[in-house]
C-alpha cells in the first residue's frame, strides 16, 4: 500500500498500524478502510528484523515420529502466549538433522527447539554455543544446551512393576538403538529385571523407534516358536510405534494380544487409545514438555548470562488393553 495514494506520509501509516498516538481519528479510520479493501497486512517479520529480532522459534523434528506430532501441537499454543511465531523443520530419511537445523537459522529464526535429536553430541553442544537451542527428549551432558525429557528410569520401572505383578517372567526389551532415552530405558530395564530376580530371564533385541523394528522383531521371535521355543509372555517396546509394528506381526499369526503375550509402549503419542486394542503405555506429557521447552528458549532469549537448564518430568504408565495375566506354561489363559 503506497501512502503517497491516501494523501499521506509513510511515517503516519507506520504511526496508524502499531497504533500509537500522532494521528487523527479520521485520517486512521481512512488508512485502516482502504488497507481491508486491498487486503493490506503490515510486514510484522519484516518490522522486527529491522529491530535486529525475528521473534521466531525454530522447531526441528522428524517426520513420522507421532509423538513429534505432538509435542509440536504444545509448542505453538506456549509460544504464541509469549508473543512467538514458529517456524518448523523436517528430518527426513534424506535430509539429515544438521541440513535441517541450519536451515532454521538460515530463516533468522532466534532459538531452535530439537525434539528427538539424534546429530553428534560435539555438533550440538557446538550449536549451542552460536545460538539458544533446547533440546526435547535427548540429553547431552556437559553442553551449551537446555533440556527437557522425561525421567526415563521411573517409566520403565513402572511398566516392568506392573508385567511381574501379572506374573510374567519372560519378559523381553526390543531396544530404541540410538533414538531419544533409548539408552536409558535399556539400562532401567535390566536393573528393573535385576531387582526383580529375572536377570537370567533378560533379554534386549535390537531395533529402532519405527513400526519396522516392531515389525521384524515379531517375525524373529514367531520363528523361534517354530523351533520350539517359548516366546516371550511380555515385551517392552523401545517406543509406542515399536509397539505397534509388533501388534501387527503377532495379531496376523493369530497370537493374541495380551492372552498369549503383553505388550507395553512408551511415549502414549495420540494414536495409542485409538488403535483396535488400546495400547498399554508410558505417558510423557508431550503438552508439558512442550511448555518447558519454549519457556526455556525463550527466557534464554530474553535473559542474560543463564546457564544450560534441564527438566525432568515424571512419566505414568497407561494401563490398556495389551497386557493380562502371564499365561501359565502350556495353558492359554482366557480373559475374563
Amino acid at each position: 500500500m503506497e501512502p503517497k495514494t491516501l494523501g499521506v506520509s509513510r511515517a503516519l501509516v507506520s504511526i496508524i498500524f502499531r497504533g500509537q498516538p500522532g494521528a487523527r481519528q479520521e485520517t486512521r479510520e481512512r488508512v485502516l478502510r482502504v488497507a481491508d479493501e486491498i487486503g493490506y497486512h503490515p510486514d510484522n517479520a519484516a518490522r522486527l528484523l529491522a529491530r535486529g529480532r525475528s521473534r521466531t522459534l525454530g522447531v526441528m523434528f522428524t517426520v513420522h515420529q507421532t509423538f513429534h506430532s505432538d509435542l509440536i501441537a504444545g509448542i505453538y499454543p506456549e509460544a504464541e502466549r509469549l508473543g512467538y511465531d514458529v517456524l518448523l523443520s523436517a528430518a527426513t530419511d534424506s535430509r539429515e538433522e544438521a541440513k535441517a537445523i541450519e536451515a532454521l537459522l538460515g530463516h533468522r529464526c532466534e532459538a531452535v527447539i530439537l525434539l528427538g535429536a539424534d546429530a553428534e553430541d560435539a555438533y550440538l553442544d557446538e550449536l549451542g554455543r552460536r545460538t539458544v537451542a533446547v533440546s526435547v527428549g535427548r540429553r547431552v551432558p556437559h553442553s551449551h544446551v537446555d533440556f527437557v525429557h522425561s525421567a526415563e528410569g521411573k517409566g520403565v520401572r513402572q511398566a516392568m512393576d506392573h508385567l511381574v505383578e501379572l506374573g510374567h517372567r519372560r519378559i523381553v526389551h526390543i531396544d530404541g538403538g540410538r533414538g531419544p532415552g533409548s539408552a536409558e530405558r535399556r539400562r532401567a530395564y535390566r536393573a528393573a529385571m535385576r531387582r526383580h530376580g529375572l536377570e537370567s530371564e533378560a533379554r534386549v533385541i535390537p531395533g529402532d523407534h519405527t513400526e519396522l523394528s516392531g515389525i521384524e522383531t515379531g517375525k524373529a521371535l514367531l520363528a523361534e516358536r517354530d523351533r520350539g521355543q517359548l516366546l516371550p509372555t511380555a515385551v517392552l517396546a523401545g517406543n509406542d510405534r515399536c509397539a505397534w509394528g509388533l501388534l501387527m506381526s503377532l495379531t496376523r499369526a493369530g497370537v493374541d494380544v495380551p492372552r498369549d503375550m503383553s505388550v507395553v509402549g512408551y511415549d502414549d503419542s495420540h494414536l495409542s487409545h485409538l488403535m483396535p486394542i488400546g495400547l498399554t503405555t508410558v505417558r510423557q506429557d508431550a503438552g508439558l514438555m512442550a511448555e518447558h521447552a519454549v519457556r526455556f528458549a525463550v527466557e534464554r532469549l530474553e535473559g542474560e548470562g543463564m546457564a544450560p537448564r534441564e527438566a525432568v518430568l515424571d512419566p505414568k504408565l497407561v494401563i490398556r488393553g495389551t497386557t493380562g495375566p502371564a499365561p501359565e506354561p502350556g495353558v492359554r489363559v482366557v480373559r475374563p
